[in-house]
């Protein structure tokens, strides 16, 4: 019977949760980053309002997952046997 660890480590492709959640933070924070330093150049139906849903926000979400995706690329996912 294998250890929970065993089982959590293989259901995650052997990255730690740590890195993980490490990652998220970094694309998160450096898509808000990415795209604070576009929104001024961006028309007004396309810049976020506070407290509002609107395309702003959609264009900031995307820019974050984009940035996990590149992320994720760039360092792999995780170590793989042979």
């Amino acid at each position: 019977m294998r250890s929970r660890e065993e089982t959590n480590s293989e259901m995650s492709g052997g990255v730690s949760t740590a890195r993980r959640w490490a990652e998220y933070l970094l694309a998160v924070l450096g898509g808000n980053i990415v795209y604070l330093a576009i929104e001024p150049q961006l028309p007004i139906p396309l810049r976020h309002r506070m407290f509002q849903v609107d395309l702003g926000l959609a264009i900031d979400f995307l820019i974050c997952v984009a940035l996990y995706g590149l992320i994720r690329l760039v360092r792999g996912s995780g170590d793989r046997p042979g």
